[in-house]
């Protein structure tokens, strides 16, 4: 059989590839990479830069694989090592990536936002496309006009406007990515949404509710590092020890709270989403330890894992 016919029976390679989600603070990435997959792995608060690693979700589906890349907000002025990681873990996902998915916060400042994220003149990087997030926030002829506006200033391949947090025109954003991903095999498995361990999410949950339960900049300068999981394959419950890792002994008692009544609320909130997304029974132990200027210090958050 000539080779050319052959070809013509073989099945279609289907597409495959890393997508980076990008942009500022609180616009959404995390939201939508969780609409997305339709599972909660990016924590999401309504304080800005609740991400700080970079995390990754897996979605299959017949003829494509889509591994997203959930990046922290984009800063320009970085205070500390910690920043200076977490932007170097941007830049790295943005070299990984076979697309990028720039989204814009459209119900807040969405023009201001095109300086971080336009292409330049010799942008030889993957397809992008400009996702304008939150617009049941925003009036239909605002956001007409936004959206005109976009598509005469900035250089990206496609603008769309959707509503992560209602799932909005997600499908739009599906059929551009299948459009853009490279030919190829499944990168991963396609029974598995992540390639994180559960300790991680354990402790990304945990910091989730410090940010829900603490004000001002205490969950800012707050780690968590999980000490001991031990499984119980048969009876009993999981064993989840966690340290809270603090940068000033003055906010030690912020945390632990009069008789301890803080840290505890704050581990039954964490015990019962962790057991959500765990299926099963843990007991969760959580101690407070000061790490004097941790954000700073190279070594400790390579520790943390940054």
């Amino acid at each position: 059989m000539p080779a050319r016919a052959l070809t013509r029976l073989l099945p279609p390679l289907p597409n495959a590839g890393f997508v980076a989600i990008i942009g500022r603070p609180n616009a959404g990435k995390s939201t939508l990479m969780n609409a997305l997959l339709q599972q909660k792995l990016s924590i999401v608060t309504p304080k800005a830069q609740t991400t700080r690693h970079r995390i990754l979700g897996i979605l299959s589906e017949p003829g494509f694989q889509a591994v997203f890349l959930d990046t922290p907000g984009i800063i320009v002025d970085k205070r500390n090592k910690l920043e200076d990681k977490m932007m170097a873990s941007v830049q790295q996902a943005v070299r990984d990536a076979d697309c990028l998915l720039a989204i814009v916060d459209a119900s807040h400042e969405p023009q201001q936002a095109l300086a971080m994220i336009q292409p330049g003149d010799d942008w030889k990087g993957p397809p992008m496309a400009v996702l304008l997030n939150k617009t049941d926030l925003v009036p239909a002829e605002e956001l007409e006009a936004l959206e005109a506006w976009y598509r005469q200033y900035c250089k990206a391949d496609a603008v769309l406007p959707i509503s992560a947090l209602e799932s909005s025109n997600l499908d739009a954003v599906v059929e551009w990515l299948v459009g853009k991903l490279p030919e190829g095999p499944s990168l991963y498995p396609k029974d598995i949404v992540s390639e994180q361990p559960e300790r991680f999410f354990v402790s990304e949950i945990i910091r989730k509710h410090i940010f829900l339960q603490y004000q001002q900049e205490v969950p800012y300068s707050v780690a968590v590092e999980v000490v001991n999981y031990k499984e119980r394959h048969t009876r009993g419950k999981d064993l989840i020890e966690a340290e809270i890792v603090l940068e000033k002994e003055r906010q030690k008692g912020i945390i632990i709270g009069r008789a301890g009544s803080a840290v505890k609320q704050l581990g039954t909130a964490s015990r019962a989403e962790i057991e959500a997304f765990l299926g099963r029974p843990v007991y969760l132990s959580l101690t407070v330890k000061v790490r004097e200027g941790w954000r700073k210090d190279t070594q400790q958050l390579e520790r943390l894992g940054y």
